[in-house]
């Protein structure tokens, strides 16, 4: 048997980890990407010589739309784990337990938008202006996606059942 097929056999047999912990991950995760996020806004003007903050303001959101999908599919189809699911000892795999290709990692952070999809177009078309307004409508949309899970047998995000992949508690075997 290969290393690849041990690692598959293994991770298969691996728990589902519960919501309450995979929200912590999600926020942690979110708090990392703040620095992320910085790096890239400051990136982006430089080299556009952006001078004020509206102006470019889509072309800005477009980069860090990419920079977040390299983030993401790079941490993923590369070890399963990004900075915050290794502290929280959260991998992700296929739902057989392999590990994740590019191309499923891509598909993944393409539909995980759907924890703030519904949230953002129902503020825009509420005409809705006050942050304060789309930070709560952005709350309250997360809390029901993750919510979602619990309709699913083995608790899974929507985004995972589509794409056929799943997290599973994970702590790396330390070297000897």
């Amino acid at each position: 048997m290969t290393p690849a097929g041990e690692a598959t056999q293994t991770t298969s047999l691996l728990p589902t980890p519960g919501v309450a912990r995979r929200m912590a991950a999600f926020v942690y995760e979110g708090v990392l990407l703040f620095g992320v996020i910085f790096i890239a806004g400051f990136v982006y003007s430089t080299v556009t010589r952006q001078d004020h903050a509206l102006r470019g303001q889509t072309g800005l959101q477009l980069f860090v739309f990419v920079v977040l999908a390299l983030y993401f599919v790079t941490f993923w189809s590369r070890g399963g784990q990004t900075v915050a699911m290794r502290a929280w000892h959260l991998r992700l795999v296929t739902a057989s337990g392999a590990a994740v290709t590019p191309r499923r990692a891509l598909a993944r952070y393409l539909l995980a938008w759907l924890w703030f999809a519904p949230a953002l177009i129902a503020a825009h078309a509420a005409g809705l202006q006050s942050a304060a307004q789309i930070f709560t409508l952005l709350i309250v949309g997360v809390a029901a996606y993750a919510l979602l899970a619990l309709l699913h047998p083995q608790r899974q995000f929507l985004h995972d059942v589509v794409c056929g992949t799943r997290l599973v508690t994970w702590r790396a075997k330390s070297p000897r």
